[in-house]
């Protein structure tokens, strides 16, 4: 048997600090997956309908810009007002893995998510006759989930290139979803929904598996539980 004063040992080992290879991954992946600009295509097309390519392309660039932007901020301040409100990271990772728990069910059954948008939203951004800033960068950019994301990943940056890592990770994700826009603003006629309800599903599953191991970070630095070697 293990004497109880190793076993002690063990559990109150601290997990493995992840690489700058696996960090900058679960970075650009988890944030890609979260922000998912493929899943709003529908709806950027929706609220801008008579818009021609150069306006669409305009609102996309001012979307993106103000999600960058959002996401940075929540980011680096948001650890100081759940430390004001008394909320724990690990109470946070469990409830941000949830919330994306969610969020990938919705995709894995190609059905919007309303933790992203509700439909009453998408009506009146359809009216708007700037819809950039609502709903296109918050919440369907830069939702509740996006946010999450962000701040668990900065709870995992143990290291000041790390931040620099995840901050030039959110970068890229905007810039990705300018492309993406811009792709869509330009060739619109030529999308085919079957392959962005395929594309959705499977970055559902990917999101899913992210969420689930963001629950158990929670549950293993709330516990104490030593991660497997």
């Amino acid at each position: 048997m293990i004497p109880r004063r190793a076993r002690n040992a063990a559990c109150t080992m601290p997990a493995p600090r992840m690489t700058l290879t696996e960090y900058s991954l679960l970075a650009l992946s988890s944030m890609f997956v979260i922000v998912d600009p493929i899943a709003a295509v529908p709806t950027f097309l929706a609220i801008t309908p008579g818009d021609s390519a150069k306006s669409r392309v305009r609102t996309a660039g001012m979307a993106c810009i103000t999600a960058a932007i959002v996401l940075t901020v929540f980011g680096l301040t948001g650890h100081h007002l759940f430390r004001l409100l008394g909320i724990t990271m690990p109470a946070f990772q469990i409830a941000g893995g949830i919330i994306l728990l969610m969020v990938a069910m919705d995709m894995l059954r190609a059905r919007k998510t309303e933790t992203r948008e509700t439909p009453a939203e998408t009506a009146e951004g359809a009216a708007k006759t700037d819809v950039a800033i609502t709903p296109l960068a918050i919440p369907m950019l830069a939702g509740p989930g996006a946010c999450s994301t962000v701040l668990l990943l900065q709870a995992q940056a143990d290291r000041p290139i790390k931040v620099a890592i995840l901050y030039g990770a959110v970068a890229l994700v905007c810039l990705a979803s300018f492309i993406i826009f811009w792709l869509t603003a330009t060739h619109a006629a030529r999308l085919s929904p079957i392959a962005i309800r395929i594309t959705t599903r499977l970055m559902g599953l990917l999101l899913a598996a992210i969420a689930m191991q963001f629950v158990l970070s929670g549950l293993s630095t709330h516990f104490g539980w030593a991660s497997a070697p």
